[in-house]
């Protein structure tokens, strides 16, 4: 495995942890709602966080695909990437 390969595949796994644990939460948030009123000032940037690391978990299967199978577009797929790892540092620095 090449070492971008590796790097990609952290990337990948990371948010797509992420992406799973913000979906369990935002059940969570779906059932409870309700009961406690306060959760709903806080759904809306759940979801907006759930959108962004669904797109970059997205963006890194992409890219790792791209890198596996050696295609073409493997360069363009991985300056996504980190185009996209750059981005979501830029939305969550305060």
């Amino acid at each position: 495995m090449q070492p971008l390969t590796a790097v990609n595949l952290i990337l990948l796994g990371s948010s797509f942890a992420i992406t799973v644990s913000l979906a369990a939460v935002t059940f969570v948030f779906f059932i409870l709602g309700d009961e406690y009123p306060r959760l709903q000032y806080e759904f809306d940037s759940l979801l907006s966080s759930l959108g962004v690391f669904l797109l970059m978990t997205a963006v890194s299967a992409t890219s790792f695909y791209t890198l596996i199978k050696n295609h073409r577009l493997r360069y363009l797929a991985q300056a996504a990437q980190w185009l996209g790892v750059f981005a979501v540092g830029l939305y969550y620095w305060p």
